[in-house]
């Protein structure tokens, strides 16, 4: 039977206006599927109310009481109502001790809970993301940071008139614009000068958003191996790192991708033979515990010992775990203050870009500063499952749901239940998170 979709508002921060249906989309689906939609008013989402009553989607608060409730961001426990089906970033898999009540809450009211994050194929590889968007944002907004921390240290540089994302229109103003700073870079640049070099630090669907943004510059790309005598003609160097570059297995064999993530704790961290040669470093990889960091704090502080300071200068952290991989990042923040400076010494954080120490880019809902087109890029996924989830019978049992395999594999709670796939998580209901 056709089932009622509601779209819940978003209302994390003032920033959260994003969307994960489209109102062109939104109306699709209810052609093609003959559920019904019902999207909550919101006076900051990206597509204003008027743009989905036009095309044929009802607005009302309704949407909270519908079947299935749809949202970006996690929903507030008080909002949930006994069996109802919740489809959102839950931010719950790795045990992360802030979400555990969200999670406990689901539990206590028998609802289920299906969450972006794990929508995958049979390899593990997601296939709905906003990855590739905080890859832009976050790029645009380390070279911004760049630009302003040498700029402040008395290095002229075009970088420093970099925007923050929200400032440009769309994607695409924000590329002609670096793509005019790129060629003043060219022409500017002093004989001699040594590049500015940037380190990215994976290669998934942050790093190709990461990518994308670098080749709006004029940028030489070398390999690690390369790096220390790296002086190319270009005013900008861009290095990669993968796994084999960031870790070195204990025991002398060589380095095996499947053994590395199976078997870590046979592998010490090495990243720090790369540090000294970035003046910005990205980071777009997925940590947990279980590896060793890039960036840590005793690395960090060693560099300031003796009047000392390194050459990196910024840390774009789009992967933004607290005190993880990069161990210095001790705060998320937000897109109208997106950076602090941490002197490893002192042991203060300052906001800004100014001051000894190690300057941090750590938003950490980077996607935000590009609404409309991280939306319009999610909802094109988004659209092709929605009808699935509505045309399941979500009153069978976990092993009877009539869900394709890339959605079953991401109910994570089913009536109440943690499914069998994350039972793990029960122990951390109470105790607290794994990262």
């Amino acid at each position: 039977m056709p089932a009622t979709i509601g779209i819940r508002l978003e209302d994390k921060s003032k920033w959260e206006r994003r969307v994960p249906l489209t109102p062109a989309d939104a109306a699709g689906i209810q052609a093609c599927f003959g559920h019904r939609l019902v999207v909550q008013p919101s006076p900051i989402r990206i597509f204003a109310d008027q743009e989905y009553r036009e095309a044929g989607v009802e607005v009302s608060d309704a949407a909270l009481d519908a079947d299935i409730v749809i949202a970006v961001k996690e929903i507030p426990p008080a909002l949930y109502r006994p069996g109802r089906v919740y489809v959102n970033f839950a931010h719950v898999i790795k045990g992360q001790a802030r979400n555990m009540p969200l999670l406990r809450e689901y539990l206590r009211h028998g609802c289920s809970l299906v969450d972006y994050e794990c929508i995958a194929d049979e390899h593990n590889r997601r296939l709905i993301f906003f990855s590739v968007h905080a890859g832009y944002a976050g790029t645009i907004e380390a070279l911004r940071a760049l630009g302003l921390r040498l700029q402040g240290r008395g290095v002229a540089t075009p970088l420093a008139e970099i925007l923050p994302p929200h400032a440009y229109g769309d994607l695409s103003a924000a590329e002609a614009h670096l793509r005019g700073i790129g060629e003043r870079l060219r022409r500017e640049r002093r004989p001699g000068a040594a590049p500015l070099t940037i380190g990215v630090a994976g290669y998934g669907n942050v790093a190709r958003g990461v990518q994308t943004v670098l080749s709006w510059l004029p940028v030489t790309r070398v390999a690690p191996a390369d790096l220390p005598a790296a002086a190319a003609a270009e005013p900008l160097v861009a290095c990669e790192f993968k796994e084999q570059h960031m870790v070195r297995p204990r025991d002398g064999r060589p380095f095996v991708l499947r053994d590395y993530y199976d078997h870590p704790e046979g592998y010490d961290g090495c990243f720090a033979e790369h540090l000294p040669h970035l003046d910005l470093l990205i980071n777009t990889i997925f940590w947990t515990e279980r590896y060793p960091r890039l960036l840590t704090a005793d690395w960090a502080a060693a560099q300031f010992r003796d009047g000392r300071e390194p050459r990196l200068q910024v840390v774009g952290d789009i992967s933004i775990d607290i005190e993880g991989s990069i161990q210095i990042s001790v705060k998320a923040t937000q897109p109208d203050a997106p950076c602090y400076v941490v002197d490893p010494v002192a042991g203060e954080v300052r906001d800004g870009v100014d001051g000894r120490g190690i300057v941090v880019m750590a938003v950490d809902n980077l996607p935000c500063e590009l609404p409309r087109e991280a939306s319009e890029h999610f909802s094109t996924v988004l659209k092709d499952m929605v009808g699935d989830l509505g045309d399941c019978d979500w009153s069978a049992d976990f092993i009877d749901l009539n869900l394709p395999p890339h959605l079953k594999r991401a109910v994570i709670v089913h009536r109440g239940e943690l499914a069998p796939r994350y039972a793990y998580l029960a122990e951390f209901l109470d105790r607290g998170s794994l990262a």
